[in-house]
């Protein structure tokens, strides 16, 4: 169910998901539809543009989580500058190739899988 969501709204590679136990264990997923296929592309030596912002926003639901189990200030307000500079990144017009064929943005660069995460690292250095 939650592909045909995911993929009624944009992209797979845009949803994460967070799983609490009744004992209160999180887990914090990103949901790829296409990673493997990538991947297998990578080995190959082909450029790939897998839009990582769901693995990253798994990355920071957990690292929002833990700082704010520990009261670690810092690690939670790392981690919404991190997912800030994920937005701002694409809102600027820098995305991957499965967010560039659904934007109104005229002309969007879009970017390789490296060149997305070096774009997202410029933005967070800014924030930082």
């Amino acid at each position: 169910m939650s592909d045909m969501v995911s993929s009624a709204f944009g992209s797979l590679a845009m949803m994460t998901s967070v799983l609490c136990s009744p004992e209160g264990y999180f887990e914090y997923e990103a949901a790829h539809g296409t990673v493997q296929r990538h991947y297998y592309k990578h080995l190959n030596g082909e450029e790939t543009s897998t839009n990582s912002v769901a693995t990253i926003f798994a990355w920071t639901g957990a690292l929002r989580k833990r700082g704010e189990l520990d009261g670690i200030n810092e690690l939670v307000d790392f981690a919404d500058k991190l997912e800030k500079a994920c937005i701002d990144t694409i809102e600027a017009g820098k995305m991957t190739k499965d967010l560039a064929l659904l934007t109104d943005e005229k002309n969007p660069t879009v970017l390789n899988s490296r060149d997305f995460i070096v774009a997202v690292r410029e933005t967070l250095d800014k924030l930082l």
